[in-house]
């Protein structure tokens, strides 16, 4: 299988070339691309590509621009750091992906399943439009308050005002920058879904912090990650190994 990568992060594709190579060390890369503009001079001339990854956002702008001006008639599997909405749009739209960071699993699942498909399925017209309505057109909407409760009563409580969410003992709290915590009445998962992606990050299972609260980060055995946050919380916030370098991606964006 010939592979193309489209990267602009060399330890992203230095690894997406070593996960495949462990799944099938048959498998040769053709290219490793890092732009739009590159891969538009890539993609213009002949090639003989069966496979393309692509990432979606690339140093010189979104890799759909690719598709306006070269025309891609292979198989394509966009790569995409954990967006709830962007994974909203490939499902509407049938289109491939895989989550950031990549699991060898579900690459060997995406692999096999390229294998037992026709390797002429390029991504159509009307995804790649139906994509592009969603993403770059369409904008989410997100949430700015949330009630909470407080006593017998229910108070709004901004988002701008809020520190991190975290859950103990199967309730959801919302901590404020002037370290109040109230409780509210929604899982962890489906604020993460409500709240800026760009703003908040779901560090682990337990807690969803906020980009502006992080005063420190330290290196924690394999790989690990430990973030400090003000106002200070008495459990450890841990970033897995597996997030690690999402999460500095996110804190340098």
């Amino acid at each position: 299988m010939r592979v193309v990568i489209v990267e602009d992060e060399l330890a992203a594709s230095d690894n997406l070339a070593y996960l495949l190579h462990s799944i099938d060390d048959s498998i040769e890369i053709l290219k490793v691309l890092d732009s739009v503009a590159a891969s538009v001079d890539y993609f213009t001339k002949p090639n003989n590509a069966e496979l393309v990854f692509m990432d979606i956002h690339l140093a010189d702008g979104i890799s759909f621009e690719i598709f306006d001006r070269a025309k891609i008639s292979i198989p394509v599997i966009f790569t995409t750091a954990y967006d709830q909405y962007a994974l909203k749009a490939f499902k509407v739209n049938s289109i491939d992906y895989l989550l950031k960071p990549i699991d060898q699993e579900e690459l060997g699942e995406a692999l096999e399943q390229f294998t037992l498909q026709s390797k002429d399925r390029s991504i159509s017209e009307h995804q790649m439009n139906g994509l592009l309505d969603l993403i770059k057109v369409g904008k989410p909407t997100y949430k700015s308050t949330f009630l909470v409760s407080q006593r017998d009563q229910l108070v709004p409580l901004k988002i701008e005002n809020i520190a991190y969410f975290r859950i103990e003992s199967g309730i959801v709290w919302a901590t404020t920058l002037n370290n109040m915590s109230y409780s509210i009445d929604s899982k962890l998962e489906e604020i993460e879904e409500e709240i800026d992606p760009s703003l908040f990050y779901r560090a682990n299972r337990q807690f969803i912090i906020k980009k502006d609260v992080i005063a420190k980060i330290k290196y924690y055995f394999n790989g690990k990650l430990i973030v400090s946050v003000n106002p200070d919380c008495a459990e450890r916030i841990v970033i897995s190994k597996a997030k690690a370098t999402d999460f500095k991606n996110w804190m340098a964006s």
